[in-house]
């Protein structure tokens, strides 16, 4: 892991990195607490690392829980060079999507790949955080993904010990039904009621299919992009419960 890049604001600590060829950023109390919890955030298709919403968990999870939180942009995404298969994916998304005919099989089909991609790449970046004395290999890590980032996040979970909470949702179930009965951590989905690609059949089949004992579907009326802001704060109260709160008890 190589720091690029440095800047502090409102008590957070922002470092952009490189593992390989990988880009990412990792966002920090600036108390510089020693072996704090750590949460892994995937970011949405065609967005990147430090997408607003992203930036926002991040500040979120390190100031009302004092977590170390690290965002890696997925292949073809932020700074990432894009492959011929990329570019043959995007554009028949696009034209799907400029026609009003349905996407779910091409995400579906191009998440899938994205995601044998960056599931290792997400293991070597794992590795090299747990190398810093402010993380450190035996403490708990969390994972945060939405729509792609559940693509790529249900794979990276149901094979990585290491993560012991998951905040999923707003998928499709076709690909990653499998997968997912391979998970048994603590889950809280999401699922947009009224959203206008995703089935709801298709969303809450995915929700079903998760081995958890502890599981909770959050269910909101709106579209595919129109999930409310307090998700935000209750992904931050589930994990302050299943990686621990910095300093007070969980609420």
């Amino acid at each position: 892991m190589h720091f690029t890049a440095e800047t502090s604001s409102n008590g957070v600590v922002e470092r952009d990195f490189t593992v390989g060829e990988v880009t990412g950023v990792l966002w920090s109390p600036a108390s510089g607490s020693d072996r704090t919890p750590l949460v892994l955030m995937g970011h949405g298709g065609g967005t990147h690392k430090k997408a607003p919403g992203m930036v926002g968990r991040a500040h979120r999870f390190v100031t009302n829980c004092g977590f170390n939180v690290a965002s890696i942009d997925a292949p073809g995404h932020g700074g990432r060079p894009r492959t011929a298969v990329d570019e043959r994916e995007i554009a028949e998304l696009q034209q799907a999507m400029a026609a009003g005919e349905p996407v779910g099989p091409i995400v579906v089909r191009y998440n899938a790949h994205l995601a044998d991609r960056a599931v290792p790449e997400w293991q070597a970046t794992l590795d090299a955080l747990q190398k810093l004395p402010e993380i450190g290999a035996e403490g708990p890590v969390g994972y945060f993904g939405l729509t792609m980032g559940t693509a790529i996040g249900v794979p990276l979970t149901a094979i990585e010990p290491r993560i012991t909470a998951a905040v999923f949702g707003i998928f499709w179930h076709e690909s990653l039904a499998e997968t997912a009965m391979q998970i048994t951590i603590p889950v809280e989905f999401v699922l947009q009621w009224d959203d206008e690609h995703i089935p709801r059949q298709s969303g809450l089949a995915l929700f079903d299919a998760f081995a958890s004992k502890e599981k909770t579907l959050h269910a909101n009326a709106g579209r595919h992009k129109e999930l409310p802001r307090f998700e935000a704060d209750s992904a931050v109260r589930f994990f302050a419960r299943h990686l621990g709160r910095a300093g007070t008890s969980p609420a």
